[in-house]
């Protein structure tokens, strides 16, 4: 009876404590490799800023580089962003293993994972997908992956497509435990983030980014997610149909994660910035 009473308060104490400590907050940059302005954005968040994972797409044009900056900066949490998609009309990129159910016509990735009217029949789904063929890709991108940054700690899905059905979420699941990737926030209670009000400008952004941080709540853990970039020519000439606007609205997302404002009432709320690698600890 005594073990029991102790077990009981031990429980109320650790549930007391979850609930007063600080709140942790998870700042996800994806997508690396899509874009240089898109790499230099990204470690530059990292490094001047607020974000503590980086998503890296092995199929993408700057994966390379990608790479050799993330040997530079060996600290930063890094994730697989698997996909199965090239979205941007004027850049593709094509699958890393041999997957024909997976490719279009020129031999690219569908531009879509999911029916968009602008690119009628032009996504995976409608497309006869073999889930082989899935598997087959994504263990190309991740032996890929931990072959030039064995640090890799976790696996994603780009635009959804590791949800594309049960057996997609099962099989993510099993190659997760198998690469020993596991770590997945929807698993370990973490809540997702996202702004709060307009966020299509810098400056919304960084409101809206403030909104969100002064919402979170003692003990939670959250994950915020978004996409940084530059305001260049190169960014410019990417986008696809209903998403014209990349280089401004990614220029805001590094504007945001790295202005002086946001990261000093991070410090004043407490709020406790971690990474993939600290769920799992």
């Amino acid at each position: 009876m005594k073990r029991l009473i102790y077990l009981l308060s031990l429980a109320i104490i650790n549930t007391a404590v979850a609930q007063t400590g600080p709140p942790r907050l998870i700042v996800r940059g994806d997508d690396m490799g899509y874009a240089q302005g898109g790499n230099e954005a990204l470690i530059k968040c990292y490094k001047e800023g607020i974000e503590t994972s980086i998503e890296v797409l092995v199929p993408s044009p700057w994966f390379p580089e990608a790479v050799s900056l993330l040997a530079e900066n060996s600290s930063v949490d890094v994730g697989i962003h698997l996909t199965l998609s090239s979205e941007w009309d004027n850049i593709k990129w094509r699958p890393v293993s041999d997957c024909p159910s997976l490719k279009d016509a020129d031999g690219y990735f569908y531009p879509m994972i999911y029916p968009n009217k602008n690119y009628p029949k032009r996504s995976v789904v409608e497309n006869n997908w073999q889930l082989a063929d899935v598997e087959k890709e994504f263990r190309a991108q991740i032996e890929l992956a931990l072959k030039k940054i064995p640090r890799v700690s976790h696996i994603s899905g780009h635009m959804g497509c590791t949800g594309m059905g049960d057996d997609v979420k099962a099989l993510v699941k099993k190659l997760a435990k198998e690469y020993k990737l596991d770590i997945m926030p929807n698993e370990l209670g973490v809540a997702n983030a996202s702004y709060v009000g307009a966020h299509a400008t810098s400056q919304e952004k960084i409101e809206s980014f403030m909104k969100m941080l002064e919402s979170l709540e003692a003990g939670k853990t959250y994950l915020f997610v978004d996409h940084p970039g530059l305001d260049t020519p190169e960014l410019r000439a990417i986008h696809h149909i209903g998403y014209e606007q990349v280089a401004i609205d990614r220029q805001g997302v590094t504007d945001c994660w790295t202005n002086s404002k946001v990261k000093a009432f991070i410090k004043t709320k407490g709020i406790q910035l971690i990474s993939y690698k600290d769920l799992a600890k």
